[in-house]
């Protein structure tokens, strides 16, 4: 019995190299096929390259990098994704599929998982299953087993790697079981995942994420493992930001780095990536180090371009997606936000640093970008430094927020708060 593993594995390569070897221990085989667009496969060779993919949907890789939105580039791959897909179930080679993925990566492997057949085993594991979200954009009208990965999907840790082996032993055993060739599978037991002790003493820093920070996110995380921190990642979209904050409570971290904190914008305008009205407030109750970003505080997020509500649809908006528009927000509402952040971080009994890029929070809000307003931008950066307490640093550097720059600057100042050597070049 084959698996086929869907994944983009410019980001989600070493995920996906986990469960591809998982589920060859469960005694079934793996194939690999890279949804990815942009960078080369991490930790990964696929069975079937980006490359192939994108022939298969009637392009080229080269064509669909420059096709001008991240939304166009992915309408495009997911129908290679899927002929390949269906190609491969149709011949025998394949008998279940498993795809791990964000917002990108789980609306194209489930565009492939909805050409099958009902009753051929379908697993998504994402961070997007949760939340304010329909999920007939995963689903349709198909048996898909959706999974919510409770943290995003990047790095192999304690909570990782417990969905990780509950998805592949769920999608092997319903091969084996659809087969009629295995009884009885024995079910991944149950563990204490929240104890920084599990791992040989292991310091685990909650750091938060979207498509839109994920270059930022990795190279922090890469320069916290040189220093013995283990990132474990969540994926800012709802539910991630509050999740991370309940298993702060139950002291699983030991610090942590707010870099995408795009939940304000959406619980003030109403978006799909509310947060709630404690977002950002727990961890400070707590006393935990953190350092504090305005990641993609710029936009909310949206449904489908024809489900944009009406009284923003005369806004510059940003094709994400099929699925997700982000639209920008006005200055009156990033102001507001400076001030509803400023308020939060002023109640927190730990240490906190906030550090701000200049030049750009997100993808789209670059000069020329859909999302380019400086002067909107110099008005949250007033609005928050003015309102924070003094004793709060507050650093801005002339860098956007996926610069290297600004990434070694943010891990530069949470080492510090940890008692950290100053990294040197």
């Amino acid at each position: 019995m084959t698996i086929l593993l869907i994944g983009t594995l410019d980001t989600k390569g070493r995920e996906i190299a986990y469960c591809r070897d998982k589920i060859r221990e469960l005694g079934a085989e793996a194939l690999v096929l890279d949804s990815g667009i942009l960078g080369e496969p991490l930790g990964i060779i696929p069975d079937f390259s980006r490359a192939e993919v994108a022939i298969a949907a009637g392009t080229t890789i080269d064509a669909l990098r420059n096709a001008g939105t991240r939304g166009k580039a992915v309408e495009e791959m997911q129908k290679g994704v899927r002929d390949l897909t269906v190609r491969l179930y149709e011949q025998g080679r394949i008998h279940g599929v498993l795809c791990l993925g964000g917002a990108e990566g789980a609306v194209l492997g489930a565009y492939a998982m909805r050409a099958l057949p009902i009753g051929a085993p379908k697993v998504i594991v994402t961070p997007i299953a949760s939340g304010r979200r329909h999920y007939g954009q995963l689903m349709g009208t198909k048996d898909i087993f959706v999974v919510h990965s409770v943290i995003d999907i990047l790095g192999i840790n304690p909570v990782s790697r417990a969905v990780f082996d509950n998805a592949c032993g769920a999608v092997v055993g319903m091969v084996n079981a659809r087969a009629e060739s295995a009884v009885g599978a024995q079910l991944t037991h149950a563990r204490d995942l929240l104890s920084p002790d599990a791992e040989h003493g292991a310091r685990y820093v909650a750091i938060t994420m979207l498509g839109n920070t994920t270059k930022a996110c990795m190279h922090i995380k890469d320069i916290l493992a040189q220093h013995g921190y283990e990132g474990i990642i969540f994926h800012s979209n709802g539910v991630g930001g509050p999740a991370m904050e309940e298993l702060a409570e139950q002291g699983m971290f030991v610090g942590v780095i707010d870099l995408t904190t795009d939940e304000l914008s959406d619980q003030l305008v109403g978006g799909f990536h509310a947060g709630g009205e404690e977002r950002l407030e727990k961890v400070g109750a707590l006393g935990i180090p953190q350092v504090v970003v305005p990641g993609c505080i710029d936009f909310t997020v949206q449904g489908r371009r024809d489900q944009v509500p009406e009284k923003l649809k005369d806004r510059p908006a940003y094709y994400h997606n099929p699925e997700f528009t982000l639209v920008r927000l006005t200055r009156d509402e990033e102001t507001q936000i400076g001030r509803i952040m400023a308020g939060k971080l002023n109640g927190a009994r730990g240490p906190v640093v906030v550090v701000v890029p200049t030049a750009g929070l997100s993808i789209p809000n670059v000069p020329g970008g859909v999302f380019w307003d400086p002067e909107t931008d110099r008005a949250f950066r007033r609005e928050l430094q003015n309102n924070l307490r003094e004793e709060i640093p507050f650093i801005e550097l002339d860098a956007h927020i996926n610069d290297p720059a600004f990434s070694e600057l943010v891990a530069r100042e949470f080492l510090k708060l940890m008692g950290e050597p100053q990294l040197t070049d």
